[in-house]
């Protein structure tokens, strides 16, 4: 590792002694090879950043073109320019339907503490509530932590039972060709804050847009 070499001494007998220099000569090759010792052991053992990514669902497409407007205790929302962001609850209905119901009427709104997300929180309510019960019940140590997420999510997705809870509230998602895509991600993390288990990004209806840009005008 290193080297001293002394050098120096005394002359004759009567000559005085003179102080030994030294000289001190450190190897650096063992230093620069655990410094690529641990350099290799770091890099082996870091985990690297991962992208982040939002996962999205889309349900799939259905041959009968009355199955894509069915559904049961739903809101649509869609999206436009400007941070435009309009709603109806249930199911379309165009002008002049042939079941006879009123037509549908898109209801603006913002996204808002009062706005979007007042509007999840009362719309999911049953759910909310219950997924406050059980949260309780895990505190007071009376479910575990498995059980409690998955009795969580079950109520996400609860399907409605005849004179008992209503299904669980499903959101739809839809965009013209106007809308940004940081929009989106501002409703789905809505949705999540809210609890909400069941949504999906679906295309736009004709008759939709259309009553979308009549507003618009």
């Amino acid at each position: 590792m290193a080297d001293v070499n002394t050098g120096g001494g005394g002359g004759g007998k009567h000559e005085k002694k003179r102080a030994k220099k030294s000289s001190t000569r450190i190897d650096m090759t063992p230093m620069v090879d655990l410094a690529f010792l641990l350099l290799t052991f770091f890099v082996m053992t870091s985990t690297f950043s991962k992208p982040k990514v939002m996962e999205i669902p889309f349900p799939k497409d259905s041959e009968k073109k009355e199955d894509q407007i069915k559904v049961n205790n739903a809101i649509t929302f869609i999206l436009t320019k400007d941070d435009g962001i309009y709603y109806y609850n249930g199911e379309f209905y165009p002008e002049g339907n042939t079941k006879g119901q009123p037509p549908t009427k898109l209801t603006k709104t913002n996204y808002s503490a009062d706005g979007l997300h007042k509007l999840l929180l009362d719309r999911n309510k049953t759910t909310i509530d219950a997924i406050k019960a059980l949260e309780e019940k895990r505190l007071r140590k009376e479910i575990s932590d498995t059980t409690y997420q998955r009795l969580a999510i079950a109520e996400q997705g609860r399907k409605g039972v005849p004179g008992g809870k209503e299904a669980a509230l499903t959101v739809l998602i839809k965009t013209d060709d106007k809308a940004v895509y940081k929009n989106v991600v501002d409703v789905i993390d809505e949705i999540k804050i809210c609890n909400i288990g069941i949504y999906a990004v679906v295309d736009m209806m004709p008759k939709e847009l259309e009553l979308l840009n009549a507003i618009n005008k």
